[in-house]
């Protein structure tokens, strides 16, 4: 199952803290932590999470800088922890534009952890759907998209493996977001009945050409 978060909500819960943004995405690398170790418990074989748009680069440059503070370091200190898990990272997105240190260190990070078979973890940074789709740089259909923070739009995130995705908004800011939104995303996801342009459950009878899903614990079963 491919699992797909836009991770909304940081700066708007720094300033409800009267906090300086930059705390807002630190708590919010903490909250993608996490969800990336409680993923594959729902049974997420590839999780893929929207860290920073190609749009992004217009935010004030402190802002920015922060960001790639806080991107170099979490590939530090997930890159032992992928490791221990079998978890593989890859980025997706463009590398022209960061410093060549960054790009060296996300392909040392990708080249150690190829291995993990647990779960393929893709972060998006400097990203856009839309160039994706006319590089023909594509991934792997997405099964659910989360988007946090009480918006209801892709922003330009997986515009092409998200066609025939399950959307499930939630009102909780980034930050704020556990295991338990988690959860609720995943037992949304299972009350779906996905067709694909074809006939449901209801239509057919016996759902015999619908994808029906159900939840036992924290995990979902066809």
């Amino acid at each position: 199952m491919h699992v797909a978060i836009i991770m909304d909500g940081n700066g708007r819960w720094a300033a409800q803290r009267q906090l300086p943004r930059f705390l807002g995405h630190r708590a919010g690398a903490q909250a993608a932590r996490a969800v990336i170790e409680a993923a594959p418990s729902f049974g997420a074989g590839t999780l893929t999470l929207y860290a920073f748009s190609s749009d992004n680069w217009r935010r004030p440059a402190a802002e920015v800088s922060a960001i790639l503070l806080l991107f170099r370091e979490f590939l530090e200190s997930e890159r032992l922890r992928c490791l221990q898990n079998g978890v593989k990272l890859s980025v997706i997105g463009r590398r022209d534009r960061i410093d060549p240190a960054l790009a060296a260190q996300i392909d040392q990070t990708e080249s150690e952890t190829a291995a993990g078979a647990k779960l393929h973890l893709r972060i998006a940074f400097d990203y856009s759907g839309r160039e994706a789709i006319s590089s023909g740089r594509l991934g792997p259909d997405v099964d659910l998209l989360i988007r946090s923070g009480g918006e209801r739009r892709l922003s330009d995130f997986l515009l092409w493996e998200s066609a025939y995705a399950e959307l499930h908004f939630t009102p909780v800011l980034w930050p704020d977001f556990g295991k338990a939104d988690l959860a609720n995303a995943f037992h949304d996801f299972a009350r779906r009945d996905r067709r694909y342009g074809g006939l449901g459950e209801l239509e057919l009878g016996n759902g015999e050409h619908g994808k029906i899903y159900h939840v036992r614990g924290d995990r979902w079963l066809r």
